[in-house]
């Protein structure tokens, strides 16, 4: 785990608007991005930006070995140690905003579950859009989609941006309890039913 962090850190000095913070998610973060995955069936889980995969293990636990999980990881060096670290998972070096074609490569259909790990108040509108309009094309209907935001940044105009989006986006999107064991703290956002075009 201090490999991890260390990397980590590593990786947002080198690049802070992408990384987004300076330590790996909490384990009280990661059980509340992942609640939407379902206990029985073999749904199709899809992590974006695992990182060094503090989403990802509590995905696998989630999974216990059901269905499919693949992670899409933007930076070749955090994707290195994610595979190390958890082999068993579909690994994606790419860019998250083209995830309706990464699936599609893999012939993985529609995400039942889209769990975020991107920093989203980093990125300016034209990222988000992308990104946002990536996950509504790779979201299986009745799925689920889940991100986390930092309650510091929460009334920046990024925040309150993607906020707006989400819900113009997504039929139902409910606000998570914060998560203060979590550096920085954080809350969830728990979007279902993806609003026609």
């Amino acid at each position: 785990m201090a490999n991890g962090s260390a990397l980590f850190f590593g990786q947002f000095m080198r690049s802070p608007a992408a990384i987004g913070a300076i330590a790996p998610s909490s384990r009280q973060l990661a059980a509340a991005v992942t609640v939407p995955i379902p206990e029985y069936g073999n749904p199709t889980v899809v992590e974006l930006g695992p990182g060094t995969g503090s989403f990802t293990g509590e995905i696998q636990r989630r999974l216990g070995g059901r269905g499919r999980h693949l992670a899409v990881e933007i930076n070749p060096q955090l994707a290195a140690h994610l595979s190390t670290r958890h082999p068993g998972v579909e690994l994606i070096v790419d860019d998250a905003a083209r995830l309706p074609d990464l699936l599609t490569a893999r012939r993985a259909g529609q995400a039942d579950v889209i769990v975020s790990g991107l920093p989203w108040a980093a990125f300016g509108w034209g990222t988000q859009h992308a990104l946002l309009s990536g996950v509504l094309a790779a979201l299986n209907p009745a799925g689920a989609f889940t991100m986390f935001a930092y309650v510091h940044a929460r009334r920046l105009p990024p925040a309150v941006r993607i906020r707006r989006a989400l819900t113009e986006a997504f039929e139902e999107v409910v606000l998570g309890r914060t998560v203060w064991r979590n550096l920085p703290p954080a809350f969830v956002y728990h979007a279902r039913r993806p609003r026609q075009s």
